[in-house]
């Protein structure tokens, strides 16, 4: 399918939240264990929004330019995740939207869904992301000190042995202003694009652009796309 157009302060975002993990760092690197052929964040699945599934899309296409052969590595992974996980997938699994519902049955449902399933763009030779440039803010940021809905955490691979007080002293802020949440708003309103969804599905929407077109499901069954 055609992506759809970012907001015009969508590298801006990008670029600040860029900034704020070198900033990180700079800061806490006797902390942090994040390096090239780390996949520690690249397995389970997570939620993105609408201008994390754009990116992707575009990335996924320039790719399939410079790159043709490991494009669609790419994409075969992303239909392979999608055939294993659409049956039980708590959302849409033609649209790959997710639910809404938040009530505690929800949220363990969505807690025990598919913890180790490895992403589709990590090339499993190398355990690098094959669309490094365009992943989604929440892969920029896993790692140092962040708060998440008032509770600051870590990957549990950084930090080790560090006291409240250090971990709290390098805490990262990387959208202070929360211009991701004004974006996502500023998409929905001029493109319709709503919802939160996964990178698998994200890809799988940018390989069934035209209506009809059929992608396998588990149990031998297919589904019809009707975008």
């Amino acid at each position: 399918m055609p992506c759809s157009a970012l907001p015009p302060r969508d590298q801006q975002l990008i670029q600040i939240v860029n900034a704020a993990l070198a900033d990180a760092f700079e800061k806490s690197s006797k902390w942090l264990e994040c390096k090239p052929g780390c996949s520690q964040c690249c397995h389970g699945i997570f939620a993105i929004n609408q201008l994390d599934a754009i990116r992707l899309r575009r990335g996924l296409a320039e790719l399939e330019g410079q790159d043709p052969e490991r494009a669609a590595c790419i994409r075969k992974r992303a239909l392979d995740t999608v055939a294993r996980l659409s049956e039980d997938y708590p959302g849409d699994p033609v649209t790959g939207v997710l639910d809404e519902d938040d009530t505690d049955e929800a949220s363990k449902r969505w807690d025990d869904f598919a913890n180790a399933e490895p992403c589709p763009v990590l090339d499993p030779a190398t355990g690098r992301c094959e669309l490094y440039e365009s992943r989604p803010v929440i892969c920029r940021t896993f790692g140092p000190a962040m708060k998440t809905d008032g509770d600051l955490g870590h990957c549990e691979l950084c930090f080790v042995g560090a006291s409240e007080e250090e971990v709290a002293a390098h805490e990262m802020h990387p959208d202070p202003d929360n211009l991701e949440a004004a974006l996502v708003e500023e998409l929905q309103k001029t493109t319709g694009e709503c919802g939160e969804t996964t990178i698998a599905f994200a890809l799988v929407q940018e390989l069934t652009g035209e209506a009809g077109r059929v992608i396998p499901v588990p149990n031998g069954v297919t589904t019809e796309l009707n975008r």
